[in-house]
């Protein structure tokens, strides 16, 4: 399932949608058990509320992601179309280099840097500069990134819809947010290269403090 899902969506950009889902589903009942005694409570109502905030979330994002890959992939056609109105090769090198910044990548030596950049620049010299449209993959992705934020409600909502007992509700759904939130950092592990056991803690502890900080100024 993971395998098809990064078709569309890089891991990345899932394990943080989950993250974001997560986040969401934890902070409504986190802020209930603060604005509301025990005996104002409903479960129910809750967990209404609970799913349909985080299907609304995962709309907007869904959205934005179309929005910013019709964004990114027009943005990078217009720099092609500079790049190759520019006739000296020295100053298309330094277009080159700015836009493709190697910094954050592997270690390469400067030969190394400057070849790959004439190899860009001899691809870039003879692509195409049509404007960019939303393809069905990007459809495909927009669909899974509604998906995976609204999943991440459902183990808080099994909690508030089978426990009778709000507060006992709410501590259960908790719960079990948390410990999602240590298995998306463990998952995460798996494509960094990190210690899992670390990557979950580290997770968890900021998911935890944006949490709080959410419930603070009202979100």
């Amino acid at each position: 399932m993971s395998r098809w899902i990064h078709r569309y969506l890089d891991p990345s950009d899932s394990l943080l949608e989950v993250l974001f889902g997560l986040v969401m589903a934890f902070t409504m009942p986190a802020g209930a058990r603060l604005l509301f005694n025990a005996q104002e409570f409903s479960a129910v109502e809750l967990a209404i509320g609970l799913l349909g905030c985080n299907v609304a979330w995962g709309i907007i994002d869904a959205a934005f992601y179309l929005l910013g890959s019709l964004f990114d992939r027009n943005r990078r056609a217009l720099f092609v179309r500079k790049l190759q109105a520019v006739a000296d090769e020295r100053e298309a090198l330094a277009l080159v280099e700015d836009e493709f910044d190697l910094s954050e990548g592997p270690p390469l030596s400067a030969k190394g840097k400057a070849d790959l950049y004439r190899t860009l620049l001899n691809t870039l010299r003879r692509a195409g500069t049509d404007r960019a449209r939303l393809r069905s993959e990007d459809f495909v992705a927009a669909g899974l990134i509604v998906v995976l934020v609204s999943v991440t409600a459902l183990p808080g909502l099994a909690a508030l819809a089978m426990v009778s007992d709000g507060l006992a509700a709410l501590r259960i759904a908790n719960f079990v947010q948390l410990g999602l939130l240590f298995l998306v950092g463990y998952g995460w592990a798996h494509y960094s290269g990190t210690n899992p056991w670390h990557a979950g803690a580290v997770v968890s502890v900021v998911g935890v403090l944006l949490i709080f900080i959410a419930v603070a100024l009202g979100g």
